[in-house]
């Protein structure tokens, strides 16, 4: 492999879900092929892989929670920033059957990826907001969405997880009991962005905006219904769903009010609330959204399409 084309082979973590259509879109049309790039997706166990990957540089892109960035820089003092926007996160809190109020998750064991980032603070507020602290329950990381939902179907002292489709679909499927969407509560919430370390982006310029270009260039493909069944097929393929299943999450990817973002725009609003989630959490003073974010590489791509 020529320097040039390892440069343009790109190790890519992410969350399989919902979220990643624009991504296995782009393969399917070969958008990052036409453009120099061989992408490889690797599906992520949990948040902490995701982060220590992309810091060691296993992976030069990741796809996950905007407050895993935060988290990178806060926490591992490494230089993380996010460079586009994509979605709310697609989350429902699921309880286990039985349990008919928030309230009598007190003291439960609730499962999460990590207990102090991403979508736990969002947990947290939930409980909040029903008269619970963090500390009136058990948090029991165990990792990815996919580990979330096993945890609770194999398991019912696991009492209660957030879980985003096809496990969504899955937990309610079997019997779980969905309590809603978790933006019902904190309103508007940025959820899986692309992110990476400020000093590849800087060094690597050429190939993040090609990366983004093609990953826009997907998503808009994927949420043309013209592509409706050839879209439905890639998330059948890629997350070993059956084609209803597949349909479903298809619907969601494209709903025009709460889908994904188009042409992956940033909500600044919706990133407020992550800022002020970790913050009310983590007891540090918020900064402001420009110490993690840089759309510029973003601008670039979307202006070359």
């Amino acid at each position: 492999m020529t320097q040039a084309s390892s440069a343009n082979h790109l190790t890519v973590m992410v969350f399989p879900g919902t979220q990643t259509l624009p991504l296995y879109a782009a393969q399917a049309i070969g958008a990052f092929a036409r453009r120099g790039l061989a992408v490889e997706l690797i599906p992520a166990p949990s948040s902490q892989e995701q982060r220590e990957g992309l810091a060691q540089g296993r992976y030069q892109i990741a796809h996950g929670a905007a407050d895993q960035a935060m988290a990178m820089v806060e926490t591992a003092q490494a230089d993380a920033v996010i460079v586009a926007g994509g979605d709310d996160g697609f989350n429902h809190l699921f309880v286990q059957r039985g349990i008919t109020t928030i309230a009598e998750l007190r003291g439960r064991t609730l499962v999460a990826d990590a207990a102090l980032t991403g979508w736990s603070f969002v947990l947290y507020e939930i409980l909040r907001r029903h008269g619970l602290a963090r500390t009136d329950c058990t948090i029991e990381e165990v990792g990815a969405p996919f580990r979330r939902f096993a945890a609770m179907r194999d398991d019912r002292t696991k009492a209660a997880a957030i879980l985003n489709p096809p496990y969504a679909i899955h937990a309610r499927r079997a019997g779980l009991r969905d309590m809603g969407a978790v933006t019902d509560t904190v309103d508007r919430y940025l959820g899986t962005v692309p992110y990476v370390l400020r000093g590849w982006a800087q060094t690597h310029s050429d190939v993040l905006i090609a990366y983004l270009a093609a990953a826009i260039e997907g998503l808009r493909w994927a949420c043309d219904p013209a592509n409706a069944r050839a879209a439905i097929a890639l998330y059948a393929r890629h997350l070993g769903v059956t084609e209803d299943i597949a349909a479903e999450m298809h619907a969601i990817a494209t709903d025009p009010a709460h889908g994904l973002a188009p042409d992956a725009a940033f909500d600044l609003e919706g990133f407020r609330t992550v800022l002020r989630l970790r913050a009310d959490f983590t007891g540090a003073a918020p900064s402001p959204p420009e110490r993690y974010v840089d759309l510029s590489w973003y601008r670039q791509a979307l202006a070359s399409l």
